[in-house]
């Protein structure tokens, strides 16, 4: 069987930079478009550090009439996550962030409003659906839009726990603080919205969900080389007995980033094209697991 090298290897060269920066441009440009057209139409809060950018902005137009740019408020905001990105996940990663998080800032100064409808509820589904593409096309570039984005990943990486969920309970803290001050219907769209967006990216993006793979084979080792050489994840192989031909089998156990099992899947039938598998999705995992470390 072809080897395949650990840890994908498009990250060693100069044309998987060069995809990475035009990745995160057009993040930038459908980010900061999104939130001219859909985003500001609907009156909605996103949540996030972007959501938060938006409710500032918002707060000073109406109670002090002042007109806040967009840019520097954001880039406040992401000063710590910035920071905590550079130390604990990646050096290369952050900076790819920070242009993402400087050009969508930019372009969402510099792009006049345009809106597409009046209806709120297409703003939000749509906006909501377009806003996770932004996100998960910048994720793919191995960056962020920011923000969250940063803690979500943080907690992902030092605990193995898929955290979109809780960030979004937490953008939702954010929506309500703007529907104290500026009314609920939008507040409650900006819920819709909200959920569109996790819905979404929880479909697009998966390299922090995790599958656990239940593996009836007559090949074990190679079976088990197949899943090391993808993956770089262990296996334990257990023995047993098939209770209807009352014969000998053997079953691996192992655990592999869902974004992995369709290439694990497809080298294991090529291997064994009798081999039975069982995945199971996998909420939380604690001890070790090899993760591919950001740059």
């Amino acid at each position: 069987m072809k080897k395949n090298k650990i840890g994908d290897q498009r990250n060693k060269g100069p044309l998987w930079e060069m995809e990475r920066v035009l990745m995160v441009i057009i993040a930038a440009v459908v980010m900061a478009l999104n939130i001219k057209i859909f985003i500001r139409a609907g009156n909605l809060i996103p949540g996030g550090f972007n959501g938060i950018t938006l409710l500032i902005q918002q707060i000073g137009m109406e109670f002090f009439n002042v007109n806040i740019p967009f840019t520097p408020v954001n880039l406040l905001l992401n000063a710590v996550p910035i920071y905590i990105s550079f130390k604990y996940i990646g050096k290369k990663f952050t900076l790819y962030s920070c242009l993402m998080i400087v050009l969508s800032g930019i372009l969402t100064d510099v792009i006049p409003a345009y809106p597409l409808t009046d209806d709120v509820l297409l703003v939000c589904i749509f906006g909501g659906i377009i806003n996770a593409f932004a996100t998960s096309l910048c994720l793919f570039a191995d960056a962020t839009s920011g923000g969250t984005d940063f803690i979500a990943i943080f907690f992902s990486e030092k605990f193995g726990v898929d955290t979109w969920n809780y960030i979004f309970a937490g953008n939702v803290v954010v929506i309500l603080i703007a529907g104290i001050l500026f009314g609920w219907n939008e507040a409650l769209y900006s819920i819709i919205f909200q959920f569109a967006s996790t819905q979404t990216l929880h479909l697009l993006y998966k390299r922090y969900q995790k599958q656990t793979l239940f593996i009836v084979t007559s090949q074990p080792d190679e079976v088990y080389e197949g899943i090391r050489e993808i993956t770089h994840h262990d296996a334990t192989l257990f023995k047993g007995t098939g209770c209807y031909q009352k014969q000998e089998r053997n079953m691996l156990y192992s655990v592999v980033g869902s974004d992995e099992i369709r290439r694990v899947v497809q080298v294991i039938k090529e291997i064994d094209k009798d081999a039975f598998i069982n995945i199971m999705k996998t909420e939380q995992i604690t001890g070790r697991f090899y993760k591919r470390p950001n740059d």
